[in-house]
C-alpha cells in the first residue's frame, strides 16, 4: 500500500490563477498546463522570495527531496506554458492554507524572522 501524500503548507492561494497568451499559437487547441498550488508555491519560495529548497521544505512541512521534485514540475510546466504557447492554470494539489501559527511566511510579512530563525 503506497504512503499516504502529505499536504504541503502554502501561504495563501495566487492573486492571479490562470495565464493565457495574447495570439493563439496552439492553433486553436484547448490543451490547458494545469500547475498544482504547491507547485506554485515552490516557484514562490525559491525564485522569488529567494528560500533555498531546504528552508522552502522546513516551511511547506516536507522532505527536501519532496520540494526538488514539485519544484523541478513546476519549472517544467512553466517551460512548456511559454516554449509551447499555452495556457497555464494554478489549481487543485495536496495543499493546507497557513494558519500563521507556525514558521512565519513572506506574505504575512513575518518572512525576515523565519530567515533569521537559526541566527
Amino acid at each position: 500500500m503506497p504512503r499516504p501524500k502529505k499536504c504541503r503548507k502554502v501561504c495563501c492561494m495566487p492573486v492571479v490563477n490562470t495565464f493565457t497568451p495574447l495570439t493563439d499559437s496552439n492553433n486553436g487547441s484547448r490543451e490547458i498546463i494545469v500547475m498544482t498550488v504547491d507547485e506554485y508555491e515552490t516557484v514562490r519560495l525559491i525564485d522569488r522570495e529567494g528560500l533555498s529548497q531546504s528552508d522552502c521544505s522546513k516551511y511547506m512541512n516536507v522532505a527536501r527531496t519532496t520540494v526538488q521534485q514539485v519544484y523541478n514540475s513546476a519549472r517544467k510546466k512553466i517551460a512548456d506554458a511559454l516554449v509551447l504557447g499555452l495556457p497555464l492554470e494554478i489549481n487543485g494539489g495536496d495543499y493546507t492554507i497557513c494558519d500563521k501559527k507556525d514558521l512565519p511566511c513572506s506574505f504575512c510579512g513575518c518572512n525576515s524572522i523565519f530567515l533569521n530563525k537559526d541566527k
